[in-house]
């Protein structure tokens, strides 16, 4: 008779009953942190003041947030390897960069709506902006909500390479990170 559950299976449940206490305590701390960083991100996009609409200005900030995003996820690529824990801080750090890549987006969209009204097919809410972006993000695109103007196209299609760029040579680089974490731990614990 063979046993359904080896010790070492790759069975993500096993792998939890196999942890110590302080494995345990630290990937729920993680995920915690995950999900409020997540959280705080999407509440300040709520709270955040966005009366004036889109001008040079905050057309400024947008860029600022994207450099500043991408100097947080060089940052973030250097802790992942420098971790005891590479993989929980993997996630963390993608819980914190692509919110607030798609939330920069969002708010992008509903500024751009408030200055210049028929930019899209409707007019925005914050909801309706951040919806948007995640469907333009997933490619699921259901087209009850287009850009109609030429500004708005450009936004769109500036978010679609970034989609492209974070899906794919972000992930790339946060996966070799990863795996120079698990190699520096590997010869830490020789």
């Amino acid at each position: 008779m063979t046993d359904p559950d080896p010790p070492h299976s790759d069975d993500p449940a096993s792998r939890t009953e196999r942890m110590s206490g302080p494995a345990r305590r630290q990937t729920v701390l993680a995920m915690l942190r995950t999900v409020v960083t997540a959280t705080g991100l999407v509440f300040g996009y709520y709270l955040l003041p966005m009366d004036e609409g889109f001008s040079g200005g905050s057309a400024a900030g947008i860029v600022l947030g994207l450099m500043a995003m991408l100097a947080l996820f060089a940052w973030q690529v250097r802790t992942i390897t420098r971790s005891p824990s590479p993989r929980l801080r993997a996630v963390e750090s993608l819980a914190a960069t692509l919110p607030l890549f798609l939330l920069l987006f969002a708010a992008a969209y509903y500024l751009l709506e408030r200055s210049t009204h028929g930019s899209f097919s409707e007019p925005l809410t914050r909801t309706d902006s951040l919806y948007f972006t995640l469907t333009v993000f997933s490619t699921v695109g259901f087209g009850d909500i287009t850009a109609d103007t030429q500004t708005a196209r450009i936004l769109t299609m500036v978010q679609i390479t970034g989609n492209i760029l974070l899906v794919g040579v972000a992930a790339k680089v946060v996966a070799g990170a990863v795996q120079t974490g698990l190699r520096r731990k590997q010869n830490s614990d020789r």
